[in-house]
């Protein structure tokens, strides 16, 4: 499969926005102990929770948010432990299951921003890119096939070539592409924004802007 991929920005991010909703704030409220959480002003929310986060250990407020995202996923022995961890290591780089890198990267973020600092700061790479293929208009474009794409880009010691290689050339399937990136948004137009953490791409990774290729997909024997 042909396709042209034309890198129209790249940009270090250190926090997704919309990760975090009202509800969610609002919710956290509740979970630190902030009476009349609910009648809060929106705009208000985001400096409360990180008073609420501040007043209470680090290890403790990571329980807290951890808990409230990954309780039922993560068993309450994983969740203690990586309250702790937490400070020391950027878990989500570090920890062993990718499937959990995205909720640990906002959960880091919003620690990083409460105690101003005493946590890793993470970060995150946002790519804006155009992306067309010759298979039609009605293709639907997934992250796999962008990361395919993009892959074509990089450097050969980026450490998706290395680790990836398998996947990327269509011998294995390529279940990892759904945990590597973050977040796929279509602009319209054939033009896309990915989000995926910096650990897998950043702008040093990249050594083209704009070029063709051919994508080798998976097929089942």
């Amino acid at each position: 499969m042909n396709f042209t991929l034309k890198i129209l920005d790249v940009r270090t991010i250190h926090e997704l926005e919309g990760y975090w909703s009202s509800d969610d704030y609002r919710n956290l409220l509740e979970e630190f102990n902030f009476s009349d959480a609910g009648n809060s002003d929106p705009s208000e929310l985001r400096e409360l929770i990180e008073m609420g986060i501040s007043d209470l250990e680090p290890h403790e407020s990571a329980e807290i948010l951890l808990r409230y995202k990954l309780k039922g996923v993560l068993s309450e022995g994983q969740i203690k432990n990586l309250s702790h961890e937490m400070a020391e290591e950027n878990e989500s780089e570090e920890y062993p299951d990718m499937a959990f890198h995205y909720p640990l990267f906002n959960i880091n973020q919003l620690l990083y921003s409460a105690y101003n600092g005493i946590f890793p700061n993470a970060k995150a790479t946002r790519v804006e890119l155009e992306l067309t293929f010759k298979g039609g208009p009605d293709m639907e474009v997934t992250r796999e096939l962008v990361l395919k794409a993009i892959g074509a880009g990089l450097r050969d010691n980026n450490l998706i070539i290395r680790l990836f290689k398998d996947q990327l050339n269509g011998k294995v399937q390529f279940h990892e592409a759904e945990k590597i990136i973050w977040e796929l948004h279509d602009l319209g137009q054939n033009n896309y924004v990915i989000i995926t953490s910096d650990y897998w791409i950043n702008e040093e990774d990249l050594i083209e802007y704009d070029f063709s290729g051919s994508i080798k997909q998976f097929e089942e024997k």
